[in-house]
């Protein structure tokens, strides 16, 4: 069971993954701590590599301002988190199955796999307005240890932003990111009254992956 303590230093780190960088300030802001708890925090983190100070900005006459970023261990951390554990092994099995049939069979079983998810989801999503599917899809993936989130786009109930801030699948998706293009068509299925655009893509060195929902009403 997480102390107060370590669950403020897990908010702060998640935080970081999200919003890329933070002051202290911003980050008590956020988190509805005092600045002092979170430089106290802060210097944890620090010692422990799991953040880096990466600028320091002088603002008026007052005292220089720290801007924290994640370090790559403190990516490490928080993928070992929502990570699946099992990712080496999914690699090793489909570079294994490459091996014996060819990387087009496997990226095949790929689709087939996200097809299946695809008939998962909409199972459970059924025909509820389209604002409630994407919260619940949200929630299905936060399940599957997505760190997802997702909000309207100028407060329409038409159009959504799904953001990923960390892939559940990374290991399998640097050996073949055809499997990113599988998920966008799941997402697709999943949704078929609307189209799906990605917007964000953590293989590409972003800080997060991110789709853009759109209902076909609007077209």
């Amino acid at each position: 069971m997480q102390t107060a303590q370590q669950s403020s230093k897990q908010d702060i780190l998640e935080y970081l993954l999200k919003h890329t960088q933070a002051s202290a300030l911003e980050l008590a802001d956020a988190l509805e701590i005092s600045v002092q708890a979170v430089r106290r925090h802060l210097k944890d983190l620090e010692s422990e590599e799991l953040i880096v100070n990466s600028a320091n900005l002088q603002t008026g006459t007052g005292r220089p301002q720290h801007i924290y970023k994640l370090s790559q261990q403190g990516r490490n951390s928080l993928r070992k988190d929502f990570v699946d554990s099992y990712g080496d092994f999914a690699v090793s099995l489909l570079d294994t199955v490459a091996q014996t049939v060819g990387r087009e069979q496997v990226s095949m079983i790929l689709r087939l796999q996200w097809q299946r998810k695809a008939v998962e989801y909409h199972q459970k999503l059924g025909t509820a307005p389209l604002k409630d599917r994407v919260a619940m899809l949200v929630e299905l993936r936060k399940a599957e240890g997505y760190m997802a989130e997702w909000h309207p786009v100028e407060s329409s109930d038409q159009r959504f932003i799904i953001a990923e801030h960390n892939c559940a699948i990374s290991n399998v998706a640097e050996s073949f990111p055809s499997v990113c293009g599988h998920e966008l068509e799941m997402f697709a299925a999943v949704l078929p009254d609307c189209t799906v655009e990605r917007t964000h893509w953590i293989i590409n060195g972003e800080h997060r992956c991110g789709y853009l929902v759109q209902s076909r009403k609007m077209k």
